[in-house]
């Protein structure tokens, strides 16, 4: 039979899928018969290399992995395979003659769950295979349930964000890219008076389901504390006090309010620590306009210095976040060279509609979508 080849046992009924390594044939036809007998379906390989093939092409739901092998031994294999994110979930028991403690310590810390043995006894092949599996079972079972509620709380948080047809004379354009489900990044664009919109975008600190259930605070403290007599960092004193008592062990956020009066037209900011707005001239020229002001969810005084610029029609008027310039790695890209190449590719947009041209833009800063390790947001604005 050849080391490569699948042996399917059992009946369609199959309890799991089991792949077999070791360099004895007599070892691998021994457990093949324990397990086929117990409905298990099983694959055979001879040698480390051919089981981890055979683990990429099939992946089995667990691998019995002898430990004294010639060429690459089976230490060597567990530890290939937990490194190739194909494999690294796949239970892993080893075999071997040997009994001694250290051989079993090392085998259970490069990734191992259970360790067995030689010669194998039915018995306890069988109660060992099963419990591993039943444990993997259980695992999968409490991932596919925190899935449903991400999505869920994904579906809810994109409930919450207002889309550029929801208030067309807003005239923005969004590209919000979460690198979870539900992210930790913010958005808002809401009606402040006849002929005022408010535009806002923060960062909470942190890349987890905590981070995404505190922007449905955010967004509520927004509703409640805007309108005309409401000045900007008023808002963000309202949304810091809130936020002092929720956020635990330096967990913050940051964030920038900006409003827009078309009536003038100018555009008042204030700034929480956030990154600064780029204001791209209806004449080509960009700049950021930066206002000073205190993170929030940290200090229970906060002061904020608010910056009104006068704007012609035709400006745009650009909010984001730092997932959009930073890149880590190989080929990193720094804040700064960031924030030059967020610059050009507004310059180079201008003459797209905004909607569009946010979307161009994040294509041209994120082409490989496979990098990004923060939330990503671009909410545009043209007056």
């Amino acid at each position: 039979m050849s080391t490569a080849q699948r042996e399917i046992r059992g009946n369609t009924g199959s309890k799991g899928t089991i792949l077999i390594v070791d360099d004895h044939p007599v070892n691998l036809r021994l457990l093949e018969k324990i397990l086929s007998a117990a409905g298990y379906q099983t694959l055979t390989a001879e040698n480390g290399p051919t089981g981890r093939e055979l683990a990429v092409s099939r992946l089995p739901d667990l691998i019995l992995l002898d430990i004294m092998m010639p060429g690459e031994s089976g230490f060597e294999s567990c530890e290939k395979m937990k490194k190739d994110p194909r494999t690294a979930h796949i239970p892993i028991i080893f075999l071997s003659a040997k009994t001694d403690v250290e051989s079993k310590v090392t085998g259970l810390k490069i990734g191992a769950v259970d360790y067995m043995t030689k010669p194998f006894d039915k018995t306890e092949v069988l109660a060992r295979v099963g419990r591993h599996l039943e444990t993997r079972d259980a695992y999968r079972t409490i991932i596919e349930l925190q899935a449903a509620k991400l999505k869920q709380v994904h579906e809810a948080q994109q409930a919450i964000l207002p889309r550029p047809v929801e208030f067309p004379d807003a005239s923005f354009g969004v590209n919000y890219i979460p690198i979870i489900e539900a992210g930790g990044d913010f958005y808002d664009v809401f009606p402040v008076a006849d002929g005022v919109f408010g535009y806002f975008a923060a960062d909470i600190s942190g890349h987890d389901i905590r981070a995404s259930y505190n922007t449905f605070a955010l967004k509520a403290l927004i509703s409640q504390n805007i309108g005309p007599q409401i000045p900007p960092e008023e808002t963000m004193r309202v949304i810091n006090r809130v936020f002092t008592s929720l956020m635990k062990n330096g967990e913050h956020l940051t964030g920038v309010y900006a409003r827009l009066d078309r009536r003038i037209p100018e555009l008042t900011l204030v700034n929480a620590g956030h990154l600064p707005v780029l204001h791209l001239r209806h004449d080509g020229v960009i700049e950021p306009l930066a206002a000073d002001g205190d993170i929030l969810g940290v200090f229970e005084d906060v002061v904020f210095e608010p910056l009104s610029v006068k704007v012609r029609s035709g400006d745009r008027i650009f909010l984001f976040t730092d997932g959009l310039l930073e890149v880590f790695g190989e080929d990193p890209r720094s804040r700064e060279d960031g924030l030059d190449a967020l610059m050009a590719c507004c310059v180079d947009t201008r003459d797209l509609p905004v909607e569009k041209a946010v979307h161009e833009i994040v294509s041209l800063i994120c082409p490989d979508r496979k990098r990004l390790q923060d939330d990503v947001l671009l909410l545009g604005t043209e007056v």
